[in-house]
């Protein structure tokens, strides 16, 4: 992430009421882009679609890694424009954290996301993108109040 970065992550989040709509959740999760190791994904030129690596592109998503130990760390906080949605931004992030935390041999990678016992047809499409990235349920929980059940997902980093 580019010094400056952050305000465009904190204007996707913005940007996305359906997923993030808490003030509070909002102010935290810029405070955590700014302190942890966070990565962005960038708009390619205007001839192309979708994500790349292209430096100097307008930020179209990012990924905020919460290193709990030496075996695990968390998707803190992942979003992605809306415009960019299904183009691969996700997938890439995923990817791109995945890689680096199986070379420093950390074995598990969770997220935290809205529960199913809590309908949400924006957090199923959340769900379904964790499930397609291997990401298993592990536990349900009430971590964030009985509003917001919480599900805790979990992917076993196997070293490839």
């Amino acid at each position: 992430m580019e010094p400056g970065e952050h305000l465009q992550c904190e204007q996707i989040l913005r940007g996305l009421p359906d997923w993030f709509g808490i003030e509070e959740a909002i102010v935290n999760y810029v405070r955590d882009i700014q302190s942890m190791q966070t990565w962005v994904a960038e708009s390619r030129h205007e001839t192309q679609s979708g994500c790349g690596g292209e430096s100097g592109g307008e930020v179209a998503g990012f990924l905020t890694l919460h290193r709990h130990n030496e075996h695990s760390a968390e998707i803190q906080v992942m979003a992605v424009t809306d415009a960019y949605h299904g183009q691969g931004c996700g997938r890439q992030l995923v990817e791109h954290a995945e890689h680096l935390l199986r070379t420093e041999s950390v074995e598990f990678l969770q997220v935290k996301t809205l529960a199913p016992s809590r309908p949400c047809a924006h957090y199923e499409r959340t769900r379904g993108f964790y499930k397609h990235m291997g990401f298993k349920p592990l536990e349900e929980n009430k971590l964030w109040g009985e509003q917001n059940p919480c599900l805790v997902m979990v992917k076993h980093l196997s070293l490839q």
